[in-house]
């Protein structure tokens, strides 16, 4: 009798797994564990062997912790399961792994990371053989047929029989990367330009692209450390204070790249030790696209992205397309369609002449042969795009609020509950993905439940950061009252 309470009244402690807006992600030791990452493995590789796509995979891991344990756990799993292997040499950016499963025939690209979250989490994405990220609906047939356990014990596979049978070849995929960036940039350009550049690569996976091929760039941040420092990679202000300081104190640097951990999202700074926001790097990049290579194509943004990349775009007369948060719903369109430029709020950006991933070293790379083919400041091009879509500023605030309390919120949201905000009447709203709230053509806000983390994010856009921060404070007022 007793065994049978036992039994009735064991719990269960499987982990339902769930992918985010951008892979899985966990806590290391928590829920992402060896045992999880198999199970993950074990769907990936069947649902490889049901597709029309090749039975290979490019297998990588950033600089996080047991990142290479991680790595050699799928890849026992697929190696079992029939799949070719191509596991990276090292730890890598998800841009160089996206790039190598799409020139080396691999039906997917898998690399395990947690991107910008806290050094505590790790994390598994998925990549499609063109080189991006693979669709919502594939990689939820994938979550589906997540197994509870494994059928083999995992742990016994022999990765040395495997390497000399050929099936696991290790691959130098940043060389690889390397190789395609000097194939598409004019490198001479930005040494010889004068310009005194620096990068910070966040302690992520591209820390060795920049000294590699352009050495006389001034690195911050540029070597392993699995904690981070105590500090999520993502690149934005708040993050960035060293590289701030630094700028200011040298008083003649003329840009600043920052990676996140994956090196997937850019960060810029300007001479003056300013942060230049993913909206301002985007309406550069299309600006020198365009009038400096004459390219062409459609323009997508994400939802939380400025409206005056619609303006720039119709300026030139391109297609302009907004579409839910997440990036891989701006790659889906750029496999289908002939896009000139994707980007998100976030950092994230991709374009036409790349894959379409998302990758922080090539947009800064982009920027920096702008600079230094126009012999202009950084300010200056600003200039000219404001020129066409007017001066603004932005500034995101993320509210670490309880649950029950984000669910009231979101509810008004849904409600259509919030008419204004302090002295801000609101005249239109957008949903997309979350809410944008219009107050006039050169001011709105937005909240936004987070994807992948605790929190609910606000956004703002005005003429100047004093009243971005004035918005920000009485949205906070407002909705957490």
């Amino acid at each position: 009798m007793r065994l049978v309470a036992a039994h009735k009244n064991r719990i269960d402690l499987t982990t339902k797994i769930k992918f985010g807006t951008d892979g899985w992600r966990a806590i290391i030791a928590d829920e992402f564990t060896v045992e999880n990452v198999a199970r993950v493995a074990y769907a990936t590789a069947q649902w490889l062997k049901k597709s029309d796509w090749n039975s290979k995979i490019a297998l990588g891991h950033d600089c996080r912790f047991a990142g290479e344990l991680f790595a050699e756990t799928v890849a026992k799993v697929l190696l079992h399961e029939g799949i070719d292997v191509l596991m990276s040499k090292g730890f890598v950016s998800t841009p160089m792994i996206s790039l190598a499963a799409n020139q080396l025939g691999c039906g997917l690209g898998v690399i395990l990371t947690a991107s910008h979250n806290p050094p505590s989490y790790n994390g598994y994405k998925l990549k499609a053989h063109y080189g991006g990220p693979l669709t919502p609906e594939l990689v939820q047939e994938i979550e589906d047929i997540i197994p509870d356990s494994l059928p083999f014990d995992y742990a016994s596979v022999d990765l040395s029989s495997f390497e000399k049978s050929g099936k696991l070849e290790i691959v130098d995929f940043e060389t690889r990367y390397v190789q395609h960036i000097e194939k598409n940039f004019d490198l001479e350009a930005i040494r010889k330009s004068g310009l005194n550049l620096v990068y910070d690569a966040m302690y992520g996976a591209g820390q060795n692209v920049i000294r590699r091929i352009l050495p006389d760039v001034q690195l911050l941040h540029c070597d392993y450390n699995p904690s981070f420092h105590g500090q999520a990679p993502e690149p934005i202000q708040k993050n960035l204070q060293e590289l701030e300081k630094y700028i200011l104190a040298k008083g003649n640097i003329h840009c600043a790249l920052a990676t996140d951990g994956d090196a997937d999202r850019i960060g810029l700074y300007n001479g003056k030790g300013e942060f230049i926001d993913s909206h301002h790097i985007i309406l550069l990049l299309l600006h020198y696209l365009v009038t400096n290579k004459g390219m062409t194509g459609k323009v997508v943004t994400a939802f939380s992205t400025t409206p005056r990349v619609k303006t720039l775009a119709e300026h030139y007369g391109l297609e302009y397309q907004v579409v839910k948060i997440g990036f891989k719903y701006i790659a889906g369109i750029m496999v289908d369609e002939d896009v000139l430029i994707g980007g998100e709020e976030s950092g994230g950006i991709a374009v036409k002449g790349h894959i379409p991933e998302r990758d922080g070293i090539w947009m800064g790379l982009i920027i920096w042969e702008y600079m230094a083919k126009s012999g202009k400041t950084l300010d200056q091009l600003i200039d000219e795009v404001y020129a066409i879509v007017g001066p603004f500023k932005f500034e995101r605030n993320d509210l670490h609020i309880t649950e029950d309390l984000k669910q009231a919120i979101v509810a008004k949201c849904s409600n259509d509950e919030y008419k204004s905000f302090g002295k801000y009447t609101v005249s239109s709203v957008g949903t997309v993905d979350g809410w944008k709230f219009f107050f006039d053509d050169n001011r709105w806000m937005m909240i936004r439940a987070s994807g992948t983390e605790p929190v609910l994010r606000t956004y703002a856009e005005a003429p100047t950061l004093e009243e971005v921060r004035e918005i920000l404070k009485v949205t906070e007022k407002t909705i957490c009252n």
